[in-house]
Formats: C-alpha cells, structure tokens, sequence
C-alpha cells in the first residue's frame, strides 16, 4: 500500500457515492482547492483532517495514516501534460510565463511568487456568451536576498 493507493480509492468512492469536493472541504473546514490538492495526494493532512476524510471515504486507520505523510509534490505523469484541461494551463504558462514574470518583477523586485504561502480561488462566473473558469492565485512575493 502506499498514497497512490489511498488517492485511489478516495476518486473510487467520491465516484460510487456521488461526492463533491467542496461537501468534502465543508466537513474538513478548509477551501475545496487546498482539500481537493490534499485528497489527491499533493497535502499533508493532520490527524484531525486524516480522520474525517477517512471517515467520509471509508479509510482504513492505516490508510488515514498515509493522508498525513508527506507527499512528492508533482501530479502530472508527463512533462508535457496530455490531459486537454491540463495542458491549456501549460500554454497559458508557454505563452504567458514570461509576461506574468515580467509584470511580477517589474512590481516586486527580483523574487518568486510562493506557492507554499499560496492560496487558489476557483469559481463560476456567469456570462451571457459562456460561463467563465475565474481562477485567482495568490502567493507571497519572495525576493531573492543578497549575501
């Protein structure tokens, strides 16, 4: 057994039970962004958490265990990402990366955006000629020090 494992069986369950992420986040009480990251496998949950994601998914005490070691962080399975979702934010980064990184630096100084002191906000938004994916990031600028 290890985390894929547990990762696993938790999307088999949320599929069987008819599950949505954020019902999973409300119970957890924290965002459907962090708690879905961490029931795939790319969070560490403490025993609290490990114990009410066991509980709605059915975990074993040994399984909520693996919930709380520390993951290798990086979910995608090939560099160039395959999956069509996945990959537009590829191309966004392709095409956009040295933009965002130019507009980042030109604000903040030399530096990186954290995405350990990070939080992801994804929402519906309405329009007329489509419904919208808003994706906010936001990460605590870290500039680089000198020595």
């Amino acid at each position: 057994m290890n985390r894929n494992d547990i990762t696993e069986k938790i999307i088999t369950v949320k599929v069987s039970k008819g599950i949505t992420w954020e019902s999973v986040a409300k119970k957890v009480g924290l965002s459907k962004e962090w708690t879905t990251a961490a029931c795939l496998g790319q969070m560490t949950l403490d025993d609290k958490q490990a114990k009410i994601v066991g509980k709605i998914f059915g975990l074993t005490v040994e399984e909520q265990k693996w919930l709380q070691v520390v993951p290798y962080k990086g979910s995608l399975p090939t560099p160039v990402p395959t999956d069509p979702l996945i990959y537009r934010w590829y191309e966004i980064v392709s095409v956009y990366g040295t933009t965002i990184k130019e507009l980042i630096h030109e604000e903040f100084g030399d530096g990186i955006m954290s995405a350990i002191d990070f939080s992801m906000d994804i929402v519906r938004q309405p329009d007329p000629k489509g419904d919208r994916v808003n994706v906010v990031l936001s990460g605590k600028f870290l500039p680089y020090k000198t020595y």
